[in-house]
C-alpha cells in the first residue's frame, strides 16, 4: 500500500470509478450518474481523461457494506471508558444495562451518533438498528435514533427496530408502547426469548405478529434460547409466518440452537425455516453459532450483523463489517475461496435482501452506494483486514476522510 503525498483530492461526485475489480475478479471501469451506476465496462487504460474520475489502482469494490443487526442507542463510544461487569443470567445483564444508561452521562444521539460515523468510515451504506422500548426508557431512545437517523439520511440509511428488551408479555405496557413504536416511524417490531423469558411463546408471538400485521413491518425476533427449546420457538415463528404470508420479511436473530442441535431436529427446523422465508442473523457469537451452510443448503437466508458495539453486554467491537465476516468465517470454519465469498455475501446481498433493500448491488441503475477496499479479491477482503479507500453514499463521497484526499492502493507483485 502506498500514499502518495501528491494523490490528488477526490472529486465529491466522481463520474466514473476506473480500474476497479469487481467481486468476479474482472477489472472494470463504472461510470457514475444522478446517484447510481450508470454502467459497467471492461477497464480501458486508454480511456480519455476525466478531472472528475477515480483511478482506483485495481482495488476491490463492492456494494455498501449492510450491518444487518445493531444497537445504536446502546453503545458507549463517545463515552469515558466503562469496565465491564460480569452477570450471571439475561436478567441481571439488563438490569446493569439500565443502571449503567442512567449514569452514563452523554445522550443517546451523540453516543449512536459517534458509532454511525465509524459505520460509514469503515464502508457500511446501511445499518438495521434495534432501540430498547420499555415502561423505564419508553420511546426515548426511538426519538433519539429518529433524530440521528434525519441526520444522516444523506450519508447512513437506518431501519429500526422496537426492541422489548424488559420482555413483551411479562412487563406491562410493553405491547401498547411497540404499538405507539411503529406508529411513530421503527419499521420492524422485536421479540426477546418468547420461552426462556416472558414464559409465553404464544402470548408473546400473537403480540408480536398482531402488532407487524395492522402496521405492516417487519419482524426481527432476539432469541438466545438453546436447545430444543430453541428451535421448537423457531418452528413456532416459521409457522406463523407461512400462515400470514410473510415470507422475506421477519428474522429471528442469533438463533444459538441451531447450532446446539444435529441430525433431523436440526434439518427439520431449516426446512421450517427456509419454507417459511423467516431469515436468520448471525454476528459470530463466542458461543454455539447457527451452522451457515447447512442452512443454506435448506435455502434459509443467513445475514450477519455486528450486534452490540462497546456497551454494557460487551467492551469489543469494531463496527467493521468485513471483520464481521471474518469473524464468522473462522466460528464456521469457512475457509476456501468458495466459503469466503459466502462469508462476504453475509455482510453484503444477503444482508441487503434480509433488510428488504432495493436497487442494491453493482449493476447498471443499482444505486451508488459503494466501498473500495485495498484488495484483490473478496476473499482476501474478508481474511486480510483491508483499508476502506473510497465510500460513497448515492454516488457522494462520505468516506473514509473528511478532508477528501483518498489513499491509493498498490496490487501486490506477482
Amino acid at each position: 500500500m502506498s500514499h502518495p503525498v501528491d494523490a490528488p483530492p477526490i472529486p465529491s461526485v466522481p463520474t466514473a470509478l476506473r480500474n476497479v475489480t469487481l467481486p468476479d475478479g474482472h477489472r472494470a471501469d463504472v461510470a457514475l450518474r444522478d446517484g447510481r451506476i450508470a454502467a459497467v465496462t471492461g477497464h480501458r487504460a486508454d480511456a480519455a481523461p476525466d478531472g472528475a474520475a477515480v483511478d482506483l489502482g485495481g482495488a476491490l469494490l463492492l456494494p455498501a457494506l449492510v450491518d444487518g443487526h445493531a444497537h445504536l442507542d446502546k453503545t458507549l463510544l463517545g463515552a469515558a471508558w466503562q469496565p465491564h461487569r460480569a452477570t450471571a443470567t439475561l436478567q441481571e445483564q439488563i438490569a446493569n444495562e439500565r443502571e449503567l444508561r442512567a449514569t452514563v452521562g452523554v445522550p443517546v444521539a451523540d453516543r449512536a451518533t459517534a458509532l454511525a460515523e465509524r459505520m460509514i468510515s469503515l464502508g457500511t451504506g446501511h445499518v438495521r438498528s434495534h432501540v430498547d422500548v420499555d415502561p423505564d426508557v419508553r420511546l426515548d431512545g426511538l426519538h433519539a435514533l429518529l433524530g440521528v437517523r434525519e441526520a444522516f439520511r444523506d450519508r447512513l440509511s437506518v431501519q429500526l427496530v422496537a426492541f422489548p428488551q424488559s420482555g413483551v408479555v411479562s412487563s406491562l405496557g410493553v405491547a401498547d408502547l411497540l404499538d405507539a413504536a411503529l406508529a411513530e416511524g421503527a419499521e420492524l417490531i422485536g421479540g426477546l426469548d418468547p420461552a426462556g423469558f416472558d414464559g409465553d411463546v404464544d402470548g408473546q408471538l400473537d403480540i408480536v405478529f398482531r402488532l407487524a400485521e395492522r402496521h405492516g413491518a417487519g419482524i426481527d425476533i432476539h432469541l438466545h434460547d438453546g436447545g430444543e427449546s430453541g428451535t421448537a420457538q423457531l418452528r413456532a415463528v416459521a409457522e406463523r409466518t407461512a400462515a400470514l404470508g410473510l415470507g422475506g420479511t421477519v428474522t429471528v436473530s442469533h438463533a444459538y440452537a441451531l447450532g446446539q442441535v444435529e441430525g433431523p431436529e436440526l434439518d427439520r427446523t431449516a426446512a421450517a425455516l427456509g419454507a417459511a422465508g423467516v431469515s436468520i442473523m448471525t454476528n459470530g457469537p463466542r458461543t454455539t453459532m447457527p451452522p451457515v451452510l447447512r442452512l443454506r443448503d435448506h435455502g434459509v437466508r443467513v445475514f450477519a450483523g455486528s450486534d452490540n458495539i462497546r456497551d454494557s453486554w460487551w467492551p469489543y467491537g469494531t463496527a467493521d463489517m468485513l471483520e464481521r465476516a471474518t469473524i464468522i468465517g473462522l466460528q464456521g470454519g469457512l475457509m476456501t475461496d468458495e466459503e469466503l465469498h459466502t462469508a462476504a455475501s453475509l455482510v453484503t446481498g444477503e444482508a441487503a435482501a434480509a433488510l428488504g433493500l432495493t436497487g442494491y448491488g453493482l449493476a447498471p441503475g443499482d444505486r451508488a452506494d459503494l466501498v473500495a477496499v485495498a484488495a484483490g479479491g473478496v476473499p482476501e477482503a474478508v481474511a486480510a483486514h483491508p483499508e476502506r479507500l473510497l465510500v460513497l453514499h448515492s454516488g457522494r463521497v462520505v468516506g473514509p476522510t473528511p478532508s477528501g484526499a483518498y489513499p491509493r492502493f498498490t496490487p501486490p507483485s506477482v
